[in-house]
């Protein structure tokens, strides 16, 4: 069970004056009688309802039931003895509260009959405080018949929300370590025997450059046609692991910038039908960083892209009209720019930047329409 603090502070779902006016309501029901012994005799089992009611709250296993037993009988008592039929309402909060589906069940009939019964007494026993306040009992009985439903349902499917979020937690954890295995097992599917043949053939080449160089030769172009066959399927292997489009990411940068107040101003077309998928997504990586710059560092207002595509390659352009960059931030670490001149080195790209202090700053990324095959295995083994 939950601390009763918590439960009264967080989980009512009344306002707090309103349980206030419980708290208060049963000492006047008391002080109309003049006889001493009824006032003690009530003041005693008032007292007596929420010790046991703040007992069954912090209270686990069987004492649980035992101390909401008798609040339950100290209810029937007032109902009877001084016409106040509240406590129910307490009570039925509390029913609601119980994890236990059995215990649950048993306390709601056993509140439920009981209350009922005692209601009807005192209807049949003509006892004028019931006629009095007739409405009120009768919304009473609607709330004991209803609220520990409501609340067990609700607490119950707060419960069960929590323990999705933590499946789902958990199923994002299994994923993101199955996806791991899954790479490792393409690393080295892919690597593991070309890289032990280009061991083999260039150790077989240092020993046959001086006895027979026509031989050495050849095992040289086998190198290097496997380190190429090798880059080419690492370059597949990313471009399904991290495919982008550009289209999509320039999607999110409007919804980046709109978030940002900051003005978006698109020249060209993102749809690419001569770009490859590695080099457009790399293109989407470095244009999500450019952005970002922009929106962090920049406080432009207005933020230009534009997509210039030539026969060759393919321009992108970012220019903001913000503070400009100053000169020792440029690939620094942290901002950014280090990465993505790294990622467009890998697809023999370029990363370019103009940028004046107080004069706003252009970013140009430039990437080559048909990915070219880096040729220095081919130059540096003379073929």
């Amino acid at each position: 069970m939950q601390k009763w603090y918590q439960i009264l502070h967080k989980n009512t779902g009344l306002s707090p004056y309103i349980w206030v006016v419980f708290y208060i309501l049963p000492f006047y029901f008391i002080f109309r009688f003049t006889s001493t012994y009824s006032v003690v005799l009530g003041s005693i089992m008032i007292i007596g309802f929420f010790i046991c009611y703040v007992l069954s709250f912090i209270s686990k296993g069987w004492l649980v039931y035992f101390w909401t037993s008798l609040q339950i009988l100290i209810s029937i008592t007032m109902t009877l003895a001084f016409g106040y039929v509240y406590f129910s309402l307490f009570l039925a909060f509390f029913i609601g509260n119980i994890k236990n589906r059995i215990g649950f069940i048993t306390l709601y009939i056993i509140h439920l009959v009981s209350t009922f019964v005692t209601i009807n007494y005192g209807f049949v026993s003509q006892n004028p405080v019931f006629f009095t306040q007739l409405p009120f009992i009768l919304v009473s009985m609607i709330g004991v018949i209803l609220l520990p439903v409501t609340t067990y349902n609700r607490n119950k499917s707060d419960r069960l929300q929590v323990q999705l979020e933590d499946a789902n937690k958990r199923i994002s954890e299994l994923v993101k370590l199955e996806e791991r295995q899954r790479i490792a097992r393409d690393l080295h599917d892919t690597l593991g025997q070309k890289l032990s043949l280009i061991g083999l053939k260039s150790d077989l080449a240092g020993k046959l450059i001086s006895i027979d160089p026509d031989k050495a030769r050849n095992e040289i172009t086998d190198v290097s046609q496997t380190a190429r066959t090798a880059l080419k399927e690492v370059r597949e292997m990313v471009t399904q692991m991290r495919g982008t489009r550009l289209e999509d990411e320039m999607f999110r940068i409007r919804q980046i910038l709109k978030a940002a107040e900051i003005e978006f101003n698109l020249d060209g077309d993102p749809k690419l039908s001569n770009t490859s998928l590695l080099n457009e997504n790399v293109l989407s990586m470095c244009l999500k960083e450019a952005v970002t710059n922009v929106v962090k560092h920049s406080n432009a207002k207005l933020c230009s892209i534009s997509i210039e595509p030539s026969r060759s390659d393919l321009v992108l352009k970012v220019k903001d009209d913000g503070v400009g960059i100053v000169g020792e931030y440029l690939f620094s670490r942290g901002s950014g720019l280090r990465g993505m001149k790294e990622r467009l080195e890998f697809v023999n790209g370029s990363l370019d930047i103009c940028a004046d202090q107080g004069q706003g700053t252009t970013i140009i990324i430039k990437v080559p329409n048909i990915t070219n095959e880096p040729d220095k295995l081919e130059k540096e083994a003379g073929i």
